[in-house]
């Protein structure tokens, strides 16, 4: 089996069409697929979309689009004979405010939603796709072996109470139900900083300004996470975000947040005394 997060009837001989934002998720999504001899085929957002990945696909299976052109992504899907997306990789949040440039495709879906937010959006996005000619796949497909996974995944390096550890957890499970955002940072029963839509990292950088022990971070998802759009990453830039805040203790949520090239995060987390716990 391929991956236990496709859907059954899964063709491999079909080509997949990424959807790239930032950093390095979208290529270790186009790896994955192909060591599995997955055809892949490139939608990079302009801007956003790093150029090494850019270049690792043949200019016949690759296109640059702007955040808001849909119908352009729409338009090379089918061009290159996609029967399957998968988005992966991220958008800076002020694109969404700026610079988006929606085309007609991209207003029309817009106009229609009475409530604008996460879930709404994808909804929409995956109906266009669907009406497209793609199924819009589960975002941690091939990527069993870089999930977090259940209890510890580095040596214990600071001591921190369950009770508060527990506490973190349903602070940040509570976030995400009302969709405030997927992280926290709490301290012995007190929140400390919420993240909203401003990301994981600005908001361990406030957190850091505390200049205080046993700080904890908690990244979890959605009761109803839509995984098609949304998977929780942790990787080597939060890792430095977090070394250098002072905060030694992250909690993951297990099958639920892709650690990007995870042995190597291990290490340099181990090699920094800062632990790593799934949950």
């Amino acid at each position: 089996m391929l991956s236990h997060f496709l859907p059954s009837d899964f063709d491999s001989t079909k080509p997949i069409g990424l959807i790239a934002g930032r950093g390095s998720y979208p290529k270790l999504v186009a790896d994955r697929a192909k060591e599995l001899g997955v055809p892949v085929r490139l939608i990079a957002f302009e801007d956003e979309a790093n150029d090494e990945l850019f270049d690792s696909f043949p200019e016949e299976h690759r296109a640059r689009i702007n955040v808001g052109q849909l119908g352009k992504w729409l338009r090379a899907l089918r061009k290159f004979d996609c029967q399957y997306s998968i988005a992966a990789g991220q958008v800076k949040p002020g694109k969404l405010f700026r610079d988006l440039k929606p085309d007609f495709k991209a207003t029309s879906l817009l106009v229609k939603l009475k409530r604008k937010n996460a879930d709404t959006i994808f909804n929409a996005i995956a109906e266009e796709l669907t009406q497209n000619g793609q199924t819009a796949l589960d975002a941690r497909a091939f990527l069993e072996h870089d999930l977090a996974s259940e209890g510890p995944m580095t040596r214990r390096s600071e001591k921190i109470e369950d009770t508060y550890l527990q506490h973190g957890i349903e602070i940040a499970s509570e976030m995400a139900r009302l969709d405030v955002g997927q992280s926290v940072i709490v301290r012995k029963g007190t929140v400390i900083a919420v993240e909203a839509f401003e990301g994981t990292d600005p908001m361990i950088k406030r957190a850091g300004n505390f200049n205080t022990d046993q700080l904890i971070l908690v990244k979890t998802v959605k009761p109803q996470q839509d995984y098609r759009f949304d998977v929780p990453v942790f990787g080597s830039r939060t890792l430095e975000t977090m070394k250098e805040a002072g905060i030694n203790t992250a909690l993951l949520k297990a099958n639920s947040v892709i650690i990007l090239d995870q042995k190597r995060i291990i290490s340099q987390a181990e090699a920094a005394k800062i632990q790593l716990i799934g949950f």
